[in-house]
C-alpha cells in the first residue's frame, strides 16, 4: 500500500525548462530500477516549474529514493539547471485509487 510520499518541485533557469523537462521525463528509467518506489510521476505546472510525486510503503524505501540516483544527479545538474533549490516535502498518503 501507498503510505509515504513526497512531493518535489523545482524551478527552471531562465532558458533551462526544456533541459529540466527532459531530465525529469529521462529520470523515470531510473525510477523503475527503485524497487521500494511504488510510483513515480514527473510533471510540469508552467514553462519553468516542475514537479516529481512519488509514493512509498515505508520511510525505507523514501530514503533509498532520497539517496538514489536521480536525487545524485538532481543536485549534480542543480547549478547548471535550477533558478532555486528544489522544494522537497514529505508527505502522507491518506488515500488512492
Amino acid at each position: 500500500m501507498k503510505k509515504l510520499g513526497l512531493l518535489i518541485t523545482v524551478k527552471a533557469k531562465k532558458e533551462k525548462g526544456d533541459d529540466v523537462k527532459a531530465f525529469l521525463s529521462n529520470a523515470v528509467n531510473l525510477a523503475r530500477e527503485e524497487k521500494e518506489t511504488i510510483t513515480w510521476y514527473s510533471f510540469q505546472i508552467d514553462e519553468s516549474t516542475f514537479g516529481i510525486f512519488d509514493t512509498f510503503e515505508d520511510e525505507s524505501g523514501r530514503e533509498a529514493h532520497l539517496n538514489g540516483k536521480i536525487a545524485k544527479e538532481l543536485m549534480e545538474n542543480a547549478p547548471e539547471l535550477l533558478a532555486e533549490e528544489p522544494s522537497i516535502k514529505k508527505i502522507d498518503v491518506m488515500s488512492s485509487k
